[in-house]
C-alpha cells in the first residue's frame, strides 16, 4: 500500500512496502524467505502482482488476503491508524 494509503489504515503490526516504488523488490528481498508473508492492498490486485514476484524470489509461504483491506473492514477486523 502506499504511504498515504497506510496512514488511513492497516492491520495492527503490518510493514508498508509500496509494490509501485521502484525500491519494492530491494526492500521485500530483505525479508526472510522460510517466514510467511501476508499481502493486501486496497482491493487484492496489487497484492496478488506481489505475491507473484514474491513466489519468483523464492518465498516460501505467502498468504494474500482476499478483498484487500477493503473487506478486511467491512468484516470489522481490527486496524490502526
Amino acid at each position: 500500500r502506499t504511504s498515504a494509503e497506510f496512514k488511513e489504515g492497516h492491520i495492527t503490526g503490518a510493514r508498508q512496502l509500496d509494490f509501485n516504488k521502484a525500491s519494492f523488490e530491494r526492500r521485500v528481498s530483505r525479508l526472510d524467505r522460510n517466514q510467511p508473508v501476508l499481502l493486501y492492498c486496497r482491493t487484492g490486485k496489487r497484492s496478488h502482482r506481489a505475491a507473484q514476484l514474491l513466489e519468483q524470489l523464492g518465498f516460501r509461504e505467502i498468504i494474500e488476503l482476499d478483498g484487500g483491506i477493503t473487506a478486511w473492514k467491512e468484516g470489522g477486523q481490527a486496524m490502526t491508524g
